[in-house]
């Protein structure tokens, strides 16, 4: 599993860690944490829907944040659950840009067991780091 939930990062929220060989390996982790708060089983959800994703931020830690924020926003804006199938990080001057495909679901709790409601990512403990074996990143999320 390419991330832990972290119990003592916060008391009322979810905390967790995930870490990647790359940063993009490390931003799906991320994601994917996120989407197992919200639905068991995250990986089997139907692909019947698709979203483009492209993002921009002057800096690497805020790329995911935005990329967080941006699929938590369909989940309630669209009523859908998304797994990332492709990620695409690039350096350019003044930040960074993201570029992604996600495939997902309509949410139907008659067919998905449905977890806990993220409300949003805090910047609160949030942090992205490079390690001896790729990028960590620190997550809190509002439940």
């Amino acid at each position: 599993m390419p991330y832990r939930y972290l119990d003592e990062l916060s008391f009322a929220d979810i905390g967790f860690q995930a870490r990647g060989g790359s940063l993009e390996d490390c931003f799906a982790s991320a994601w994917e944490a996120t989407l197992e708060v919200m639905v068991r089983s995250c990986a089997r959800l139907e692909e019947k829907v698709g979203r483009e994703i492209a993002l921009e931020a002057p800096a690497l830690d805020l790329l995911l944040f935005e990329l967080l924020q941006k699929l938590i926003y369909f989940k309630d804006a669209e009523r859908l659950f998304l797994n990332l199938k492709s990620l695409r990080i690039d350096g350019r001057k003044g930040g960074y840009k993201l570029e992604g495909w996600a495939v997902g679901t309509r949410i139907d709790p008659a067919r998905q067991e449905l977890g806990l409601d993220v409300k949003a990512v805090t910047l609160h403990r949030f942090a992205l780091k490079p390690t001896a074996k790729g990028w960590q990143a620190t997550v809190i999320l509002d439940v």
